[in-house]
């Protein structure tokens, strides 16, 4: 069984053939599927996808890139939402220092405001950080803490900062990037964390895995990085499967 904690099966890439998609990987061993907000539009779509699909579970947030969308009234509108009973999380939420749609100082006090909002409604936190690992792990580790469950979603950090942020009982996203060639820091990285602090994921439709880079994406494609997980760590891909679903359960808090 393969749990894919983190899709964007909103994305309009895939609205010529989202039904078919969804309903077929089944076949490939994917059985349940959190599909991530990023933007107020998916925030707003969230719950008929969810209702669509009997294994597609939600998180509500809003990405970086997106937080200029945010304000009090609509803070409170997710804060609703999260209550339904297929939203598991808060999230993607973070920082992005790549693309610096908005400013520093706006990201972070969109970070801190949702990371409270997760702590209140006591619902997990999906991060999202690029190009800013150190204020990210800072921001979490002064105002979460491991407060809820928590993923580090595409880790991208340091073998040292991987060690910090399970010391605090976070999980790390693991997909497609770490069966990159020029992957080698990830691989280092689970090479290096215990098998019970990682969760798979696809960030679809991005980041395909090998010998799908560039393609779209799609939760189909996970077994590839179970494989390669399995590999460094001298497993079974079984094992792989199993203790990543049983992760991926206590990361969403669910029985």
């Amino acid at each position: 069984m393969i749990f894919d904690t983190h899709a964007h099966y909103d994305d309009r890439k895939f609205d010529e053939d989202r039904e078919e998609v969804l309903h077929g990987l089944l076949e490939h061993g994917v059985e349940r599927v959190v599909n991530i907000c990023a933007s107020w539009r998916s925030v707003e779509g969230i719950k008929a996808l969810t209702e669509a699909y009997p294994f597609v579970y939600g998180a509500v947030g809003i990405h970086p890139d997106h937080v200029d969308e945010l304000n009090d009234e609509r803070m409170e509108i997710m804060r609703e939402i999260s209550r339904e009973e297929k939203i598991l999380a808060i999230g993607e939420i973070g920082l992005d220092y790549h693309w610096m749609v908005s400013p520093k100082e706006v990201q972070k006090e969109w970070f801190i405001r949702q990371l409270h909002l997760a702590k209140e409604e006591n619902l997990p936190v999906v991060i999202h950080s690029r190009d800013a690992s150190q204020d990210t792990f800072d921001i979490m580790k002064e105002e979460h803490a491991g407060a809820t469950p928590g993923v580090i979603h595409c880790y991208s950090g340091s073998v040292e900062m991987a060690r910090e942020y399970v010391k605090m009982g976070y999980f790390l996203g693991i997909g497609g990037v770490v069966t990159f060639k020029n992957g080698k820091t990830l691989k280092k990285v689970v090479e290096d964390t215990p098998l019970s602090h990682l969760v798979l994921e696809t960030d679809c439709p991005y980041l395909s895995p090998e010998p799908f880079r560039g393609k779209r994406n799609t939760s189909a494609m996970l077994p590839y990085v179970v494989e390669t997980i399995a590999t460094l760590k001298g497993c079974s891909t079984e094992e792989v499967e199993r203790v990543t679903w049983e992760n991926a359960m206590r990361l969403y808090q669910q029985k």
